[in-house]
């Protein structure tokens, strides 16, 4: 059931011109959506796939092949982050992910992370109540890192505000302390290329930039698992699964997919077309598309007078005081986020130069 590893960020470059023409084939979003830190669009051939999903379901044919599509899905995943698929493992979301991270933690170990970080990233090693969890500025965390710190556990990019971890910083001073890394891509795969191998643990949903429904999420993990015990293993997490399905597992999978739980097959019938597309476009164009977009839209806030949270090199702005404005903007057909007061923007590849100068219009008015 383990898919192949191509290598990291596979996919071709794209011209603008064959850019466009895929995006414009798949989404006619009828807003001006800026909201994918949120919940990413989905692309036609997405829709496409899980209309035709359930009705397998409806009709009451044999649902087989949709497992398929979740080891298609785990092996497009493992390309965009650059690991075999064997390391791999499929789940439902972020949370539980952590959770299986902090419980293989001693007690009293200590776990450094970002204040006001997503709160899936954190709360999982706060309720143990039985570790020490030390928490600091974002800007901070990577001299933070000292001996005896066991992991660190930061996203890569912040949701609240789209700041972006200096993760080759963190993992230096990791490596300096023998502490171990956990980081949360969820707001960042699908525009900012990465490489998990570099990391001992990660985590993404694929409901945002990675344009999937809800429902699947990822978790890469070390050749060895680091030391996890697959607490969720049910039946799917087996070396050979359909020989699991009664008593206890005689044999967990020898690959990341021992901590894979039950699947949501339309999720993943969905999720395989939207990785497609995300591998044809090509992860470094969508990050030159939607930076530049970030980028046009921090120069018309300063034309305005209006200062963003300094985030450089994200997609994602977020500019404080102006949260209050989402629901009129929302009614004028802008949609966009408040978080923590902040208006947040967030920018894809199905957005255009137009979609920003509609938002600096009506932030004018």
């Amino acid at each position: 059931m383990d898919g192949e590893f191509r290598g990291p960020q596979s996919g071709p470059m794209q011209t603008t011109e064959t850019f466009d023409r895929l995006v414009r084939a798949e989404f006619r979003p009828r807003s001006t959506y800026l909201n994918t830190a949120s919940n990413g669009l989905l692309p036609a051939r997405t829709v496409a796939a899980l209309n035709e999903a359930a009705l397998l379901r409806a009709e009451g044919r044999p649902l087989t092949r949709l497992y398929e599509d979740v080891e298609a899905s785990r092996a497009a995943f493992a390309r965009l982050a650059g690991v075999p698929a064997t390391r791999v493992a499929a789940g439902a979301s972020v949370a539980a992910h952590t959770g299986v991270i902090a419980a293989a933690l001693p007690a009293g170990a200590e776990v450094l992370t970002a204040e006001d970080d997503f709160t899936s990233v954190l709360n999982p090693f706060h309720v143990r109540g039985d570790l020490k969890v030390r928490t600091v500025p974002l800007e901070r965390i990577a001299e933070s890192v000292r001996p005896g710190t066991a992991l660190v556990a930061v996203s890569a990019a912040q949701s609240a505000d789209g700041r972006l971890a200096d993760l080759p910083a963190l993992r230096e001073a990791a490596r300096a302390h023998g502490a171990r890394t956990y980081v949360d891509f969820s707001q960042a795969a699908g525009w900012l290329p990465f490489d998990a191998d570099a990391y001992d643990f990660t985590a993404c949903v694929a409901f945002k930039w990675l344009l999937g429904p809800h429902g699947a999420a990822f978790l890469t993990v070390p050749e060895d698992f680091g030391g996890l015990t697959p607490l969720l293993a049910g039946w799917v997490a087996a070396e050979h699964p359909w020989d699991s399905c009664y008593g206890p597992v005689a044999e967990l999978a020898r690959s990341a997919r021992r901590f894979d739980l039950t699947h949501a097959l339309f999720t993943f019938a969905g999720l395989r077309r939207s990785l497609e597309l995300v591998e044809e476009l090509g992860v470094p164009a969508i990050h030159a598309h939607d930076t530049a977009l970030a980028d046009r839209f921090r120069t018309g806030l300063a034309a305005l007078g209006h200062e963003p949270v300094p985030a450089p090199g994200s997609a994602i702005v977020s500019v404080p005081g102006l949260g209050a404005r989402q629901p009129e903007l929302s009614e004028a057909g802008i949609e966009v986020s408040d978080r923590a007061g902040n208006l947040r923007a967030a920018f894809h590849l199905y957005n255009t130069p137009e979609d920003v100068d509609r938002l600096l219009a009506a932030l004018t008015a």
